[in-house]
């Protein structure tokens, strides 16, 4: 399985951006999708993770500021990210689970100015 991230980008202290996620030629329905992230200098961390009946955790650090959604059809994903702070600047990667199994995509490189 190949998943497929986009959107980071350069944004200002309070901006917006939405990163997506999808998984290429896969037919199968992942039982969670999420997001995670690498801070400069630190290890990956946990951002937030979406089930495949809908229910959502966030990071203590995102919540009320970033939103996941997805497209089960699709095996797509997204990470809403409002008000950003130069924290938020990160290397962003989508993850899947399918059963025992755990994919991850490349990352999507994303950065906060003050």
């Amino acid at each position: 399985v190949q998943l497929q991230a986009s959107g980071g980008g350069l944004v200002q202290a309070g901006g917006s951006l939405r990163l997506s996620c999808t998984a290429i030629d896969s037919v199968f329905r992942f039982t969670l999708m999420g997001w995670y992230r690498q801070r400069p200098g630190s290890e990956r961390e946990f951002v937030a993770v979406i089930t495949d009946g809908g229910g959502t955790s966030y990071a203590d650090s995102v919540k009320g500021r970033f939103t996941i959604s997805a497209d089960n059809s699709e095996n797509l994903v997204y990470l809403q990210m409002n008000n950003l702070e130069p924290e938020d600047t990160a290397v962003y990667y989508c993850n899947a689970v399918l059963g025992r199994q755990n994919f991850w995509g490349r990352g999507t490189l994303v950065t906060v100015s003050s």
